[in-house]
């Protein structure tokens, strides 16, 4: 049967979302120029509803675009809604449910995309002259920026040249004009993988580039899976059901029916543009580097799909938190979680603190690690901390926190509170030098995001080794200090005095 849980498009995500009241649609014209970016970061700045903008300046009228897809809501109940009902959780799922869904979906068979002949995706197909990616209501989002970027949350897909892998990955695409994109491809991502096979044989790569997919997509895109993993594979295997795809017009790429806009293409092994720069995930302008654009690989594009009415979905990138948090942060805490699992290690769940822009990782050990190991905590530290810099998912996070999971790593009040009062200010660092690391941070000085590698460090923020069983530090709170009676009587009589929270 199919799973009822599964949103198979953006517009039932939509409707989801309503029903909450996490979406404002806006009616009146807005501007492409800066206007729109403008409105979603102020969205996401209070955590008000993602902004559905119905008329666009210059752009023909039924193309609409939706900002902050992925952000997090201000009601309190639905805080995580954007995500946990992407990823078929209910609305007001804890946050630490959605890591843990995905690091247990990882454990499960594969289900392969299902092939299907007819998509929503084909109801207009454009080829040739009629191509026009300036018919598009792509955003100029941030003043700094250095172009209109068409591809900030949607599914870049590429295959190996042999045909045994496809990759579904999300990286930035600037416009460049009618037919051309200026395309952001690091090339120790899969995407920069795949494109130096297609390279090496002095041939194009051949891409479809999916926006609008169903709201599940971009946090499997985002998600550093290994090499050879087919992320629609995988999402197949978290719903228990496979994804509809068709087969492309000019590429030989299977895209997702629902998408509500596919660009198809090839990316030039040769020709370049200037690219950049962007406001990116550290929450800093330009890159995070203070520098201008720099010339990267064309997108040649071929063909151009979407629905009637097409939502081009995008994400407004900066201080956090964003889509580059959400659907980049969670996959990866999930992605380690799942890994250390399966070493063994008595971690019980992890956590990338959004509020810190994805730079501090919180990896929650079992209260009882120390029995279980026989470790003291320096060694068992420096034993996680190489099982995770040695995978993709280490590529990211430079900076990991290791505390007992006596607290909500999700509660970044009390991530604070632990890592200041449980640190040794002179010898709870364990550092790791010369590890890979993307070049986006701003702390990395100019040889580190030349070479893609920094030292890595882990705050060691764990107590159990230091004190005997019986006088490990207790936090002090209404659980543990108070009896169950009075507890229970506070509790009960809560809105009798008078509160009304």
């Amino acid at each position: 049967m199919p799973n009822p849980n599964h949103i198979r498009d953006l517009r039932d995500f939509l409707v989801q979302l309503k029903a909450i009241g996490d979406v404002q649609e806006i009616d009146r014209e807005v501007d492409w120029n800066l206007e729109m970016g403008a409105i979603a970061r102020r969205s996401m700045d209070l955590r008000a509803p993602a902004p559905l903008f119905n008329r666009i300046k210059g752009i023909a009228p039924g193309f609409r675009a939706l900002g902050a897809p992925g952000g997090l809501s201000a009601n309190p109940k639905y805080k995580y809604a954007r995500v946990s009902l992407a990823l078929g959780l209910a609305a007001d799922s804890p946050p630490l449910n959605i890591v843990r869904a995905l690091a247990d979906a990882r454990s499960r068979p594969l289900i392969p995309p299902r092939v299907v002949s007819a998509a929503p995706c084909k109801e207009n197909v454009l080829t040739g002259d009629k191509v026009d990616l300036m018919q598009l209501p792509t955003p100029l989002i941030h003043g700094h920026d250095g172009g209109r970027y068409l591809q900030t949350y949607g599914l870049n897909i590429v295959r190996t040249p042999d045909g045994s892998w496809a990759n579904w990955s999300i990286n930035r695409m600037m416009l460049l004009d009618k037919n051309r994109l200026g395309c952001l491809i690091p090339p120790n991502q899969h995407l920069g993988i795949i494109h130096a096979k297609w390279k090496a044989l002095g041939k194009p790569t051949p891409i479809a580039v999916a926006l609008g997919t169903e709201p599940g997509l971009p946090y499997v895109g985002g998600m550093p899976v290994p090499e050879g993993v087919d992320e629609a594979a995988f999402l197949g295997a978290h719903f228990g059901e496979p994804l509809d795809v068709v087969k492309g017009e000019t590429v030989d790429i299977l895209v997702p029916a629902t998408a509500e806009i596919v660009v198809e293409g090839f990316i030039s092994p040769t020709d370049t543009a200037m690219e950049g720069p962007m406001d990116e995930y550290p929450g800093y302008l330009g890159d995070s580097a203070g520098g201008g654009g720099s010339p990267k690989p064309v997108l040649h594009v071929t063909a151009i799909t979407h629905r009637h009415q097409p939502i081009l979905p995008f994400s407004t990138a900066g201080a956090p938190v964003d889509e580059n948090h959400t659907g980049w942060g969670l996959p990866h805490a999930a992605e380690i979680l799942f890994m250390l699992r399966s070493k063994g290690e008595p971690i019980d769940v992890c956590w990338m603190v959004l509020e810190s822009a994805c730079h501090w990782l919180v990896v929650a050990a079992s209260p009882n690690w120390h029995e279980q190991t026989g470790l003291d905590s320096k060694s068992f530290a420096e034993r996680v901390g190489q099982a995770i810099f040695a995978t993709k998912a280490g590529f990211g996070p430079a900076k990991i926190l290791m505390i007992e999971n006596d607290i909500d790593v999700s509660n970044v009040d009390e991530v604070v509170w632990a890592f200041a009062s449980r640190a040794h200010p002179s010898h709870s660092e364990v550092y790791f030098k010369n590890e890979a690391q993307n070049a986006l941070p701003v702390f990395l000085d100019k040889n580190e995001k030349h070479t893609f590698r920094s030292v890595k460090v882990i705050h060691n923020a764990l107590l159990a080794d230091r004190f005997a069983l019986a006088d490990r530090p207790i936090r002090s709170d209404l659980v543990n200090g108070w009896p169950s009676a009075v507890r229970e009587k506070v509790l009960g009589n809560w809105a009798a005095y008078g509160y009304k929270c």
